[in-house]
C-alpha cells in the first residue's frame, strides 16, 4: 500500500553474503530453547522463568524470529504478556494461529507503533484485534500502522460497533480483502492522521468518505473494488480532489476474465490536470495501456516515480525501461521483472504473471548470477506456499537461475533458504509430478548438496517420499542421486533414523532390483547401491530392514552377473562408497562364500590393470587388492554347484603376469571351482580356448607369488589327470 510496495515491519536485513549477526544467533538460540526458558502457567501459557529487560529492538527482533521459525502460538505468544522484561513496537504475527484471547493478553499491553495481523488464522476477527489495541490508552496513542489483510470483520461473539475512529494516531491503515463496507469506510475517514490506506477487495461500492482525507491522503490502494458502484465521472470527481496524492493503485488481478481498461483508467492517463502531483501509479493488469499514451501523461508529471505495467502490454519503450528514476513493474526486461516480483509479492496473480516472463526471459537469455532474483522468486514461493501455480513456475526458475555454475557464486545462506523452500514444497504437494521434478533438478548440483546449509535430513526423507510415489524413470534418477549425496553427508544419529524407515530400504531396493532385471548399470543403479550401502552401515536396524527385504539375496544376484567384467560399465562402478560396500561382502564372516566370490569378481575386474584406469585413492586400491588376496586363499569351495560358465574368456586378462596377485587368485579360484565340478567339460574348454597355454605362461614366470603357482598348479594337475584318464 506504500508508494514502495510492501513493507516488512520488523526483522533483521542481514548481507547474505556475511556471517548471521550475533543478536540474530542470540535470538535463535532463545527460540529453539523456550521450553527450557520457560515455565508454565495454569491456562498453559508460556512465561520466561528468569528474564532481563531486553532492549526494544531485541524484542521486536524475538517475535519476528518466532514468526519466522513457525514456533508462534497461544502457548509461546504467553511469554510477551506484561512489558517488565519484553517491550514490543514494531510487531508482524502474519499467517500466525492465535485466538482473541491469546492476542489481547499478550500483545495489547504494549505501546505498539506498527502491527501486520495480516491473515491470522483461528477465531481472531478485526473487531477482536480493534478491541484489544483500543484497550490500552497508550496504544491509542502510539499506533501508527495497521494491517488486516484477509481477516474476517466480525464473529458471532464480536461487538458489532466496529470502530476505527479510537485509534487517532493512525497514519497507515491496510484492511484489504476484508468485508469493509460503506459505513466502515466512512469510520475510517474520520481518522484525523491517516494519509496511507488499502481497501482493495473490499465490499466498498461508494468512495465519497475518502474526501474526508483529501487534505492528507498521501497513498490510496484501491484495486479489486469490484462492487463499486459509480460512475465515470465521480469517480474521476474524487480522484482529482485528493490533492495530496502522490501513489493511486488501481490495478486489476482479474486478468482471464477482466481485463479491458476501463474508462477511469484510460481518462486518468489522457488527462493532465488530473492528480499533476502523482509519483506513483499502478495500472498492472490492465490489458490497452499503451506506450504512446504513457509518454504525455509522463511529461506531465515530472516527479514519477514508479508505474506498474505489468500484463498491460505497455513497457517496451526505452522510456519505460525502468534503469532511471523511474521505476516500472513490467514484462520487458530484467529490470521490469524484479520490481514487479518485488511489488507483487502479495497478489498472486500478477506474481504468477512475472514468474511466467521470468521463466522465459531466463530459458532465452543467458543472465548470469542473479543472486537478487533468486531472493525475490524465494521471497514469492514462501508468500504463496500453497499456490500450485506459483510454486509450478517459480520452481522452474530456482533451477534455471541456479543451473550449472550458477549456484557457485550465490550466497550459501540465500541458497540454504531456497532449498529449505524447495523441500517445503515438495512436502505440499506430492502428488504434483512437474513440480517435484522442477524441484529435484534444482537439487540435482553437486554444489548445493555439498555445500549450502539446509536439513539433509529432511532433505533426504522428502526425496525418498517422492521416489516411494512415481514410477517415471527420469524423476527416478534425479532422485536417487540426490538421496545418495544427501544420506552420505548425515551424522550417524540421522542415519540411524533414516535407515529405520522401512519404505527408504525397500524403495531403494526395489530400483536396485529393477535396474538388474534389465541389466541396466548406470548412474540410478549406482547411486542406489551407494545410498543403501551408507544406510546399512554400522545401523542394525536398517541392516534388519535390507535383510528381511530379501536384500542379500538381490545382491548376490547383482553380483553374479559381474557387470564389472563389461569395460564400458567399470566406469560406473568406480564410486568410493560402493567399494567399501562390497569390500564388506568380500571379507564378511556371516556371507556365504558365494556372496563374497561375487563381490571379489567386482572387485577384481575393477582394480586390476584393464581399462579404466584407477582414479580414487591408491590407499583404497592396496587395502582391496590385500583384502583379495587373503579373503581367496580361505574361502571353502561349497558342496553345492554354485556356478557355471559358458566361457573362461572374461578371466584370462585377470590371469597377465602384470596382474596384482589378488586378481590372479580370484580368477584362478573360479576356474578352479567349476573344474572340480566337471572336470571333463571344463577341461575340453580351457583347451579349445587357449587356457591351458595361459596357465602354463603363468606357472612358468618366476615373479608370480607363490599363492598364485600353487592354485595355477593345481588346475593343471586336475585337467592333465583328466586327460589322462580320457
Amino acid at each position: 500500500m506504500d508508494e514502495d510496495g510492501p513493507r516488512s515491519l520488523c526483522g533483521p536485513c542481514e548481507d547474505e553474503d556475511g556471517p548471521p549477526s550475533l543478536s540474530g544467533l542470540c535470538v535463535e538460540c532463545v527460540c529453539r530453547n523456550l521450553q527450557a526458558l520457560c515455565s508454565v502457567r495454569s491456562d498453559g501459557s508460556l512465561q520466561l522463568s528468569s528474564c532481563p529487560a531486553f532492549p526494544q529492538e531485541l524484542s521486536d527482533l524475538l517475535i519476528h524470529t518466532m514468526v519466522q521459525q513457525g514456533v508462534l502460538d497461544d502457548r509461546t505468544l504467553g511469554v510477551f504478556r506484561g512489558t517488565e522484561c519484553l517491550h514490543l513496537k514494531r510487531v508482524s504475527i502474519r499467517s500466525c494461529r492465535l485466538s482473541a484471547d491469546a492476542f489481547r493478553k499478550a500483545l495489547c499491553s504494549h505501546r505498539l507503533k506498527e502491527l501486520d495481523a495480516s491473515r491470522l488464522r483461528g477465531d481472531i476477527t478485526v473487531s477482536d484485534i480493534l478491541q484489544g489495541l483500543s484497550s490500552n490508552q497508550q496504544c491509542r496513542q502510539s499506533l501508527q500502522r495497521l494491517t488486516l489483510t484477509g481477516l474476517d470483520l466480525l464473529s458471532s461473539s464480536s461487538d458489532p460497533s466496529l470502530s476505527f475512529s479510537s485509534l487517532r494516531a493512525l497514519r497507515s491503515l491496510g484492511v484489504a480483502w476484508t468485508q469493509l463496507d460503506d459505513s466502515g469506510l466512512e469510520d475510517i475517514c474520520s481518522l484525523p492522521m491517516l494519509d496511507s490506506l488499502d481497501i482493495s477487495g473490499t465490499a466498498v461500492t461508494d468512495l465519497t468518505p475518502l474526501l474526508n482525507l483529501k487534505t492528507h491522503l498521501y497513498s490510496l490502494t484501491a484495486h479489486g473494488l469490484h462492487p463499486l458502484d459509480m460512475s465515470t465521472a465521480s469517480l474521476l470527481s474524487i480522484l482529482s480532489n485528493l490533492e495530496q496524492l502522490r501513489h493511486l493503485d488501481i490495478s486489476n488481478d482479474r486478468l482471464d476474465t477482466d481485463s479491458e481498461i476501463p474508462a477511469v483508467v484510460l481518462q486518468l492517463l489522457e488527462r493532465p490536470q488530473i492528480l499533476p502531483a502523482l509519483e506513483s501509479l499502478d495500472v498492472s493488469g490492465w490489458s490497452g495501456v499503451s506506450d504512446a499514451v504513457l509518454k504525455p501523461f509522463l511529461e506531465a508529471r515530472r516527479g514519477m516515480r514508479f508505474l506498474g505495467l505489468l500484463a498491460t502490454g505497455a513497457g517496451a519503450s526505452d522510456f519505460l525501461s525502468g534503469e532511471g528514476n523511474l521505476k516500472v513493474a513490467g514484462e520487458f526486461n530484467l529490470t521490469q521483472l524484479c520490481e514487479a516480483l518485488r511489488r507483487y509479492r502479495e497478489r498472486e496473480v500478477l506474481l504468477q504473471r512475472a514468474l511466467l516472463h521470468l521463466h522465459n526471459l531466463t530459458n532465452q537469455l543467458d543472465i548470469g548470477s542473479q543472486p537478487d532474483v533468486l531472493k525475490l522468486v524465494c521471497a514469492g514461493m514462501q508468500t504463496h506456499s500453497g499456490s500450485v501455480g506459483v510454486q509450478l513456475v517459480s520452481t522452474a526458475c530456482v533451477f534455471n537461475l541456479t543451473n550449472l555454475e550458477l549456484a557457485v557464486s550465490m550466497p550459501l545462506r540465500l541458497l540454504g533458504n531456497v532449498v529449505q523452500q524447495l523441500i517445503t514444497t515438495m512436502k505440499n504437494f506430492p502428488n504434483h509430478e512437474q513440480i517435484q521434478k522442477n524441484c529435484l533438478l534444482a537439487l540435482c548440483s553437486d554444489h548445493i548438496l555439498q555445500t549450502v546449509p539446509f536439513n539433509r535430513y529432511e532433505a533426504a526423507k522428502q526425496v525418498m517420499t517422492c521416489l516411494s510415489l512415481y514410477e517415471d524413470q527420469t524423476l527416478q534418477r534425479m532422485s536417487v542421486a540426490v538421496v545418495s549425496l544427501l544420506v552420505s553427508k548425515l551424522s550417524v544419529e540421522e542415519i540411524g533414523h533414516l535407515g529405520a524407515e522401512e519404505f527408504i530400504i525397500k524403495q531403494l531396493l526395489s530400483i536396485v532390483q529393477q535396474r538388474a532385471s534389465v541389466g541396466a548399470v548406470d548412474s540410478t543403479l549406482k547411486f542406489a547401491l551407494s545410498a543403501l550401502w551408507n544406510l546399512t552401515d554400522e545401523t542394525p536396524k536398517a541392516c534388519r530392514i535390507f535383510l528381511q527385504n530379501q536384500g542379500l539375496e538381490l545382491y548376490t544376484e547383482l553380483l553374479e552377473n559381474n557387470m564389472a567384467e563389461v569395460e564400458d560399465l567399470r566406469e560406473w562402478l568406480m564410486e568410493e562408497d560402493l567399494l567399501k560396500y562390497i569390500l564388506a561382502l568380500l571379507h564378511s564372516p556371516v556371507v556365504e562364500v558365494g556372496v563374497s566370490y561375487f563381490a571379489g569378481g567386482v572387485l577384481a575386474n575393477l582394480t586390476s590393470s584393464r581399462r579404466p584406469e584407477w582414479r580414487l585413492d591408491a590407499e583404497l586400491r592396496n587395502t582391496i587388492l590385500n583384502k583379495l588376496h587373503s579373503s581367496v586363499i580361505s574361502w571353502t569351495p561349497p558342496d553345492h554347484e554354485m556356478v557355471s560358465y559358458r566361457s573362461f574368456q572374461p578371466f584370462y586378462p585377470l590371469l597377465d603376469c602384470s596382474q596384482p596377485s589378488g586378481v590372479q587368485l580370484w580368477a584362478l579360484w573360479g576356474i578352479q571351482l567349476v573344474v572340480r565340478q566337471s572336470v571333463s567339460d571344463y577341461s575340453t574348454l580351457l583347451e579349445n580356448e587357449g587356457g591351458l597355454h595361459k596357465l602354463r605362461d603363468l606357472i612358468s614366470d618366476p615373479s608370480i607369488h607363490t599363492d598364485v603357482h600353487s592354485l595355477a598348479l593345481n588346475i593343471l594337475c586336475l585337467v592333465e589327470t583328466q586327460q589322462n584318464c580320457s
